[in-house]
């Protein structure tokens, strides 16, 4: 059975990306991220959210080993 991956919160999201509250909410409404609202909270997947940022181009290849690898 595949372990589902949690929902994590926008402070956590800002700090995985290391932008803030402010930048992750335009690029949910003017670029589409990846977000679920749950009430009045803002919930992610890294998973989505990393890809769509290699989608986008927001991120490298090598940016992202980099964080894998510290």
């Amino acid at each position: 059975m595949e372990k589902s991956e949690r929902w994590v919160s926008m402070e956590e999201i800002c700090n995985h990306l290391g932008a803030s509250r402010d930048t992750v909410k335009k690029m949910v409404k003017t670029q589409n991220m990846p977000a679920y609202k749950f009430d009045r909270k803002w919930k992610f997947k890294i998973s989505e959210v990393d890809e769509w940022m290699h989608s986008q181009n927001c991120i490298t290849n090598e940016e992202s080993e980099a964080d894998e690898n510290a």
